[in-house]
C-alpha cells in the first residue's frame, strides 16, 4: 500500500470522525496522514510541499494540545464534550 492510499484512506476516517462530531479524534487521524503527505513530498524531493504540509501540521498539532488542555472544546456537540 502507498503513502498516497493510507492518507487518502485516513483523510476519510479523520472527515467521517469529524461528520460525527469528534474533532479530537479526528485531528489525531489528520496528523497521522499528514505524516503520509510528508513522506509522499519528500520522496518526490517536493521540499516545498514538506514545508507547507509540516506547517499545518504544526498547526493541527496546536490545535490538538489546545483542546486537550481543555481551552478548546473536543466536540461539536452542545450537550457533551468528550
Amino acid at each position: 500500500m502507498s503513502y498516497a492510499i493510507l492518507g487518502g484512506i485516513l483523510l476519510i476516517i479523520g472527515a467521517f470522525f469529524v461528520f460525527r462530531g469528534q474533532i479530537f479524534i479526528s485531528v489525531g487521524i489528520y496528523f497521522v496522514a499528514d505524516i503520509c503527505w510528508v513522506v509522499l513530498a519528500y520522496q518526490q524531493n517536493d521540499y516545498i510541499g514538506m514545508l507547507l504540509i509540516s506547517i499545518g501540521m504544526l498547526l493541527g498539532l496546536g490545535a490538538y494540545i489546545k483542546m486537550n488542555t481543555g481551552i478548546m472544546h473536543k466536540t461539536l456537540h452542545k450537550d457533551r464534550d468528550g
